[in-house]
């Protein structure tokens, strides 16, 4: 299994408020989450007006997939709103978690057998 965090530090010039900062972007973030299998959610510069910095995680069985997940989804924040939304900067790791996943694992009758014996 693979991790993918995504940290996006993005600009928005249009606001003029919190309260239309927090629309614009809750409405980009719920576009992410309706188009793509993420976590997204504001993480930093909550009390900005013009800045925010979005966490985006994705969990994949290859790092390709979630690779490519995150650079789609970096893709699609750069666009949304007809370019209302500006990303100044980028950060992306992938870690591997759970080393062998295949191994050791028993099914639901596997342990009823154990239990009430053969």
């Amino acid at each position: 299994m693979f991790v993918g965090i995504l940290r996006l530090t993005l600009y928005l010039p249009e606001p003029g408020s919190l309260k239309s900062k927090r629309h614009l972007l809750r409405s980009a973030l719920d576009r992410v989450r309706a188009r793509y299998p993420v976590a997204i959610a504001e993480v930093g510069e909550n009390d900005t007006w013009q800045r925010s910095v979005v966490g985006v995680a994705a969990v994949g069985n290859d790092h390709a997939f979630v690779n490519e997940l995150l650079d789609k989804v970096t893709g699609f924040v750069g666009n949304v709103h007809g370019g209302q939304v500006l990303i100044t900067d980028r950060e992306m790791e992938i870690v591997p978690f759970g080393g062998d996943l295949g191994g050791g694992w028993r099914t639901l009758a596997d342990a009823e057998e154990d239990e009430h014996g053969p």
